[in-house]
């Protein structure tokens, strides 16, 4: 079983990675700035597509969990972004 995880950017690395093909070349990078939190993922151009998804559910379903999960205890705004 996998590990849980600890913070909003490790939830958002442990979905990615079980999404992608080649989880060796994700990359998960945080940035904070007044209470907010921004989330940017870089993945293998050949997986670009799987964490979109069709019409972009795949993101937007990430995005709905990660902002959920930071409400607990986390900053007031969550933003998750796909770099290339």
């Amino acid at each position: 079983m996998a590990e849980q995880p600890r913070d909003a950017a490790s939830l958002v690395k442990l979905i990615v990675d079980s999404l992608v093909d080649e989880p060796d070349q994700v990359e998960v990078r945080t940035t904070e700035d007044d209470g907010s939190l921004l989330i940017e993922i870089n993945v293998a151009p050949a997986d670009i597509s799987k964490i979109i998804g069709r019409n972009g559910r795949v993101i937007k379903a990430i995005r709905t969990l990660t902002r959920a999960a930071a409400t607990v205890d986390g900053p007031d705004q969550v933003d998750v972004e796909i770099i290339s």
